[in-house]
């Protein structure tokens, strides 16, 4: 799950560089970074390493 959580952050910080750079998609763009972000720190708070 951990992984799996971590594979899916990495993406949405992908997408969000992609569409804040070429496309300036929004405010969707904004709130899929954050969710990102959030699944970063869960990782970190439940004690596993971010990378």
């Amino acid at each position: 799950m951990g992984n799996l959580l971590y594979t899916a952050a990495v993406i949405l910080l992908i997408i969000w560089a992609v569409g804040f750079f070429a496309y300036g998609a929004g405010n969707i763009i904004h709130i899929l970074l954050l969710i990102a972000i959030i699944a970063v720190l869960l990782r970190i708070i439940q004690g596993k390493k971010p990378l």
